[in-house]
């Protein structure tokens, strides 16, 4: 039996792909081992939202090689789709994919075989208009199923890369991700994320179907008890959506809004699409309509031009808006993009220190999140074991709190309520007031 091994670099749409590559493989009759192991055949699903990101690729191409020296190298994913000729040139590398065309890696791999020549696939990705439908069946180790639903993104933000390595919209039929769905309700998935390189922008390309329209319809699956969203953008919430999810049970209050800067200024260079101030409107609007709600952000410290002045206005704004959770990263320039030519780079060094300031922050504020549930019982999906303390499991509230308390590994998958009791910065610990027979 032939062995294929997988690593996955990046987001969580990166993930469902190499889920729905490795099923692939196993219809075929492939065995799929640790990466770590010896096999015949080692896919890397690339990342470039960094330039970490792309060192990262071509690391693990290159330790691939060095697990096995004759097994084939499939390089796939963002950084194989945006720097094919630098691909091209690692000798380690036999097939170059790219983010289209993953159907077809068994079909490449048996054309390379018959050659025994570098294959490269790389389509002009701004080009395809249609949702390739990989399609997971089986999950794996898993509490929660992560559901794609939509590929590519039309914003072009001046710092990223993301467009030119996943293309324009193209969003996935509503039968398919209803089907997928309900599939993974039999197999005893209680929550499902749903996820994509542009949330917001599902059913861009269909008429009257949008990602509402989804929600309202996965609601309506027996068997899956909760639905949470990917980040979205603040311009998506509005008073009608808001409306008409608050009274869906199954939709979790947790938003992930992007945010990016607290600095109106720094936002336009940014070519985002939205002010502080309705960002702000936003969170007091989902505040407001959505109880015990949870809403976390990505903000980015050391853009090209961000001033000391621009970096405390967002201190400002993050600390009056007092979000349960931020995800803070540096900036890094991404050859192709508008913000790669930019005046007024920003130094290393204050990058690091601007950033080191809003992580004290993030915990701060997520401390006092989780404080402010002390006492309560709430619903909590358990999805492992604790690392750090045995006989113990841990896992997530509807509203992203994680929690940790004494149990059995016979609970992981079940949803049940919990009694917090401690808050730290990263996590809640409780206790299950009726542990199950």
């Amino acid at each position: 039996m032939k062995k294929v091994a997988f690593i996955t670099l990046g987001c969580k749409v990166n993930q469902y792909d190499t889920e729905a590559m490795i099923e692939l493989f196993e219809k075929e009759g492939y065995k799929v081992v640790d990466f770590n192991d010896k096999a015949d055949v080692y896919v890397i699903n690339t990342c470039t939202v960094t330039g970490l990101s792309d060192s990262k690729s071509r690391q693990m191409i290159r330790r691939a090689k060095r697990n096995n020296e004759d097994a084939i190298i499939v390089a796939a994913g963002c950084y194989a789709q945006t720097a094919p000729e630098m691909v091209k040139q690692l000798p380690e590398v036999d097939i170059i994919i790219g983010t289209n065309n993953r159907s077809r890696i068994i079909e490449y791999i048996r054309n390379f075989e018959k050659e025994n020549g570098q294959i490269s696939l790389v389509d002009d990705i701004m080009r395809v208009r249609e949702y390739e439908d990989l399609g997971v069946t089986t999950y794996k180790g898993q509490t929660r199923a992560f559901i794609k639903i939509q590929e590519g993104c039309s914003q072009f933000c001046s710092y990223c890369i993301i467009p030119y390595a996943r293309g324009p919209v193209r969003s996935r039929q509503p039968e398919d991700v209803i089907r997928e769905v309900e599939t993974v309700a039999k197999n005893g998935f209680k929550e499902i994320v749903l996820t994509g390189i542009h949330l917001a922008s599902y059913g861009k390309d269909f008429d009257n179907y949008g990602l509402l329209e989804m929600i309202c319809d996965l609601h309506k699956i027996d068997g899956i008890e909760r639905i949470r969203l990917g980040s979205l953008e603040p311009t998506f919430i509005t008073l009608d959506f808001l409306n008409r999810v608050k009274d869906l049970e199954k939709v979790c209050p947790h938003y992930h809004i992007s945010l990016q800067s607290g600095c109106d200024a720094t936002l336009k260079r940014m070519n985002r699409k939205y002010t502080t101030s309705q960002y702000k409107s936003v969170v007091e609007l989902l505040r407001e309509k959505i109880a015990d709600v949870a809403v976390t952000t990505d903000v980015m410290v050391g853009f090209p031009g961000e001033t000391d002045e621009e970096f405390e206005a967002t201190c400002e704004f993050l600390k009056d808006l007092s979000l349960s959770r931020m995800h803070v990263f540096k900036y890094s320039p991404r050859k192709g993009t508008p913000a790669y030519k930019f005046p007024n780079q920003v130094e290393g060094e204050v990058k690091e220190e601007r950033s080191k300031k809003l992580i004290k922050l993030s915990r701060d504020n997520e401390y006092k999140f989780i404080k402010s549930f002390s006492g309560r019982e709430m619903g909590v999906l358990f999805e492992q074991e604790a690392e750090s303390d045995s006989g113990f499991i841990e896992g997530l509230t509807s509203n992203y709190i994680k929690v940790r308390c004494k149990g059995s590994k016979t609970l992981l998958g079940k949803i049940l309520k919990v009694r917090i009791k401690n808050a730290y910065f990263d996590h809640a610990s409780g206790e299950i007031p009726e542990m199950p027979v």
